[in-house]
C-alpha cells in the first residue's frame, strides 16, 4: 500500500483488503476450472456427433466402392487408412485420459481437478519427459504425418493438419526455448490438462471430415464439370431425303471413364462386357437391311445395393440404297477458325474422291483426295460445297457452312498455373508469364510479349517479355506476405504458322504472396 508512517487502524484496512482480494481471486481461479470442465464436456459431446457423422460417409463411399471400383476404390481405401489411424490414435489418448484421472473420485467436480501432480508425473520426470511423454509426443507426430500422406497434394488441407497437431518447440530467440510439451502440459491443472487432450480428439475427428469431404468433394467435382460432357445431336433418324424436314435434339452426354454399367440390354440381348467402357457401349454390328431401324433397351446401373434401369431413346436409324448428298465434316469441330490452317475431309459415299469438286465461298481451300486446309478470310460464315456426276449422269452436289471464329483469348499462367496461385515472392521474382490455351482444339505455340505487374501500394510495372525485369522485380521484393500481385494485359503471339494472326490479350493470373 502507500508508504511512510501508518497508523494502527489503516495497518488493520490494509491487511483486510489484501485478504479480500486473495479471496475474490481463489473464487474466479475454482471458476476457471468448472469452465474447463464444461468445455470438456462440449468436446466430448461434439466428438461423438462427428464420429457418427464419419462413420456415415465411410459407409457410403464403401457401398459407392463396390458399386462402382473404378470411381471410388482409390478414395475408399483412401478413407479407411486414415480411419484406421484415426481410432488408434483416439482409442490412445483415452488410455492416457483414464491413467490421468484413475485417482479422481467424482469426475464432475472440476473445482477438485486443480493439482497439477498427475500431469506432472505422467509426462515429466527431472525437469525431462518421462517414457509416457516420449510417446505422447511420437503418437501426435505419427497420426500427422499419416493424415499428410493420405491428403497428398493439397496445400491448404495439409497447411491446416500441420497447424493442428504442431509439436514444434516455440523459439522466441537464443535465449528463450519452450519445450511443447512443457508449455502445453507441464504445471496446469489436470482438469485443464484433460481438456486439452479431448481438443486434440476433436482435432482428429475435425480431420477425418475434412479429408473425407475432400476426397468426396474432388471427385464430385469431376463428376459435375462440364468438362466431361459432350453435346451429342441426336436426329429423329440418321438419312433424309431432299427436301424433307431434318428433325433432331441437342443433347449434353456424360463422358466418364470410370462410370460402367452393371449390364447393357439392347433389342433384348446383353452386351458383352467387354463392349462397355469408357462410359459408353460400343455397338459394331451389321445395319442390316434397307429400311428404318432402332436400337432399344436400357442400361443397369448399382445404387444403394438397387438395381437403377436407364431407357435408351434415340435409337431409330435408316438404311437406304443409295447417297444423295455429300459428306462433308470438320476434323477438329463444326468450326474453322480464322487465321489457322483447318484441316477437312469432304467426300461423297461410292464416288472417288479424285472425281470431287470442292469450293469455298471466301478464304482459302487446298487440297486433293478427299483432305483439305481450309484458311478462313473475312466474315462470320464459310460454305464448302462438293460436286460430282453419278454413274447415271445426274450430278449430286451439297453444301455445307461453317461458322468462323476467332482463336480464344488465351489463360494467363504462372508455373503453367492459371487463375490465383500462391508462391513465395523469391520464386515469383524468378518466375515467367506464360499464356496457355485450355481444351483448345489446336496444338498452338503461343510466345509472350509483354504484361503489366501490380503489387499492392505500388505502382504497376509494364514488362516487355515473359520474365521479370528489374522493376518487376523490385516492387516484388517489397510485397508483404498475403499481398495479392496482379498479372494483366498479357499479350502473345502464334509461334510458327499463323505467326501474323493478333491473339487476344490473355486474362489475368493473380498470385498470393506466402
Amino acid at each position: 500500500m502507500a508508504g511512510g508512517k501508518l497508523s494502527a487502524r489503516q495497518k488493520m484496512i490494509n491487511l483486510m483488503y489484501l485478504v479480500f482480494i486473495a479471496m475474490l481471486a481463489l473464487n474466479m481461479s475454482k471458476k476457471v476450472l468448472s469452465s474447463f470442465g464444461f468445455m470438456k464436456e462440449k468436446l466430448e459431446a461434439s466428438n461423438i456427433k462427428v464420429d457418427a457423422a464419419n462413420k456415415k460417409i465411410l459407409t457410403n463411399l464403401a457401398m459407392k466402392a463396390t458399386e462402382q471400383p473404378d470411381k471410388y476404390l482409390t478414395l475408399n481405401a483412401k478413407a479407411q487408412t486414415l480411419s484406421n489411424a484415426s481410432n488408434a490414435f483416439n482409442a490412445y489418448l483415452e488410455e492416457v485420459k483414464k491413467e490421468l484421472t484413475k485417482k479422481v473420485e467424482d469426475p464432475k467436480d472440476y473445482e477438485k481437478m486443480d493439482n497439477s501432480g498427475a500431469g506432472d508425473a505422467y509426462f515429466f520426470l527431472k525437469g525431462k519427459h518421462t517414457k509416457n511423454g516420449d510417446k505422447f509426443v511420437e503418437s501426435i507426430n505419427n497420426y500427422r504425418e499419416k493424415a499428410l500422406e493420405v491428403i497428398g497434394n493439397n496445400a491448404e488441407l495439409r497447411a491446416q493438419v500441420e497447424k493442428r497437431f504442431s509439436t514444434e518447440d516455440e523459439v522466441k530467440n537464443k535465449l528463450q526455448h519452450h519445450d511443447w510439451l512443457e508449455s502445453h502440459f507441464e504445471g496446469f491443472p489436470l482438469i485443464t490438462t484433460v481438456t486439452n487432450i479431448e481438443q486434440i480428439q476433436a482435432d482428429i475427428r475435425t480431420t477425418e471430415t475434412d479429408v473425407y469431404n475432400t476426397l468426396l468433394g474432388g471427385q464430385l467435382e469431376s463428376d459435375v464439370s462440364m468438362t466431361n460432357y459432350d453435346a451429342m445431336v441426336v436426329f429423329e433418324k440418321s438419312a433424309y431425303y431432299s427436301n424433307e424436314r431434318l428433325k433432331a435434339k441437342i443433347v449434353l452426354g456424360k463422358n466418364d471413364p470410370t462410370l460402367k454399367a452393371s449390364k447393357v440390354i439392347i433389342n433384348g440381348s446383353e452386351v458383352p462386357e467387354s463392349s462397355i467402357q469408357a462410359g459408353q457401349v460400343i455397338i459394331d454390328r451389321s445395319a442390316g437391311n434397307v429400311g428404318d431401324h432402332e436400337l432399344k433397351g436400357k442400361f443397369v446401373f448399382m445404387e444403394k445395393g438397387k438395381p437403377v434401369e436407364i431407357d435408351i431413346v434415340g435409337g431409330k436409324y435408316s438404311v437406304i440404297p443409295r447417297p444423295n448428298e455429300a459428306v462433308i465434316s470438320a476434323d477438329k469441330m463444326n468450326v474453322v477458325y480464322r487465321g489457322l490452317a483447318n484441316p477437312m475431309t469432304v467426300s461423297i459415299p461410292g464416288i472417288s474422291t479424285n472425281k470431287i469438286s470442292v469450293r469455298a465461298s471466301s478464304g482459302n481451300l487446298t487440297g486433293n483426295g478427299g483432305k483439305y486446309v481450309m484458311t478462313p478470310g473475312k466474315g462470320k460464315e464459310v460454305s464448302i460445297t462438293a460436286s460430282a456426276k453419278m454413274s447415271d449422269g445426274k450430278t449430286v452436289s451439297s453444301s455445307k457452312t461453317f461458322r468462323v471464329m476467332d482463336i480464344p483469348a488465351p489463360r494467363g499462367a504462372i508455373r503453367k498455373q492459371t487463375g490465383q496461385v500462391g508462391m513465395p515472392k523469391a520464386s515469383l521474382a524468378k518466375a515467367s508469364v506464360g499464356v496457355v490455351l485450355p481444351d483448345f482444339v489446336f496444338d498452338l505455340t503461343l510466345r509472350t510479349t509483354s504484361f503489366s505487374l501490380k503489387v499492392p501500394g505500388q505502382a504497376t510495372v509494364k514488362v516487355n517479355g515473359s520474365r521479370m525485369n528489374a522493376k518487376a522485380q523490385s516492387a516484388i521484393s517489397r510485397a508483404k506476405r498475403g499481398d495479392v500481385v496482379s498479372i494483366f494485359d498479357i499479350k502473345s503471339t502464334l509461334v510458327g504458322a499463323g505467326a501474323g494472326y493478333r491473339i487476344k490479350p490473355a486474362s489475368p493470373v493473380l498470385v498470393e504472396i506466402k
